[in-house]
């Protein structure tokens, strides 16, 4: 399970989550199982500690 440290990083990953960039900047995080759609940012950067599509790690978790 991952969690905040209160020093701008998480400790460990967010498992079961992708994210990919939209075409204006905006990034959106999909659930592994089912695909649906979750949180989207607009503020500046990627979610933390979530892996980016394609990322290589899709298995059966």
């Amino acid at each position: 399970m991952a969690t905040n440290t209160g020093k701008g990083y998480r400790q460990g990953a967010v498992k079961s989550r992708t994210q990919f960039q939209h075409e204006n900047g905006d990034w959106q995080k999909r659930n592994e199982h089912g695909g649906q759609f979750m949180e989207r940012k607009s503020s500046e950067g990627p979610f933390k500690g979530v892996a980016k599509e394609p990322d290589g790690r899709d298995g059966k978790d």
